[in-house]
């Protein structure tokens, strides 16, 4: 798979990663993914909506005719709606952002979340002493990204404060920044568990950055 950072980059959310871990005591650990899922939707909305514009098109341009012998070929109207419906179809599997417009937020959540609570067990991110691993993810074509922490950080990291580092990071990833993303998501975490934990300068978790295509 092609490598989604390159190690420049890999190499400064190294040390970001061991600047915050010391300055918070949280052990950190960051994902980015390609996709959460494959959306097998996607495409058939692509295509219901491109029939149905093509076939609206086709019903306007034939309305001026009353001799229904000088219309289109039906078989070619038959044609012409499937291949738009198609083209649109199509559209979704190499423009990513086209794909988007059909996909609904509160679907794109549930698969991101699901995604990342899998990633936090199959890398067993709670296996620290003092359950203080902490999971930032981010999907690149949901544009989303999920925070995870342990039982141990719960009560310092609640939703609301979750969300404003959500917040601070999703301008970033939308210019495709994934460092800039990280590095205002580090500092505002920093804020918010500097006074609440000291780092005890123990490495319990790899520091490598977890690279995915996804599903």
């Amino acid at each position: 798979m092609k490598k989604i950072i390159s190690d420049d980059v890999n190499s400064r959310l190294d040390a970001l990663i061991k600047k915050t871990e010391k300055s918070t005591g949280a052990q950190i650990v960051f994902a980015v993914i390609r996709r959460s899922d494959n959306y097998a939707e996607l495409p058939w909305k692509a295509f219901a909506l491109g029939a149905s514009i093509a076939g609206l098109l086709v019903f306007i341009l034939n309305m001026p005719f009353n001799d229904w012998s000088l219309q289109i070929a039906k078989l070619f109207i038959i044609a012409v709606i499937l291949a738009s419906g198609a083209f649109c179809a199509l559209l979704t599997i190499i423009i990513p952002g086209f794909a988007r417009w059909f996909l609904s937020k509160d679907r794109s959540d549930v698969e991101v979340k699901q995604y990342a609570k899998s990633l936090f067990l199959d890398h067993e991110l709670f296996a620290t002493k003092n359950r203080s691993g902490i999971l930032f993810l981010v999907s690149l074509f949901e544009r989303k990204v999920v925070i995870l922490p342990d039982k141990g950080l719960n009560s310092q990291l609640t939703e609301e404060t979750m969300q404003s580092i959500i917040t601070s990071m999703t301008p970033f990833l939308k210019r495709k920044e994934i460092y800039k993303a990280f590095e205002a998501g580090m500092e505002r975490l920093s804020g918010l568990l500097k006074s609440e934990a000291s780092g005890t300068g123990e490495n319990e978790l790899p520091d490598e950055i977890i690279e995915e295509k996804g599903i």
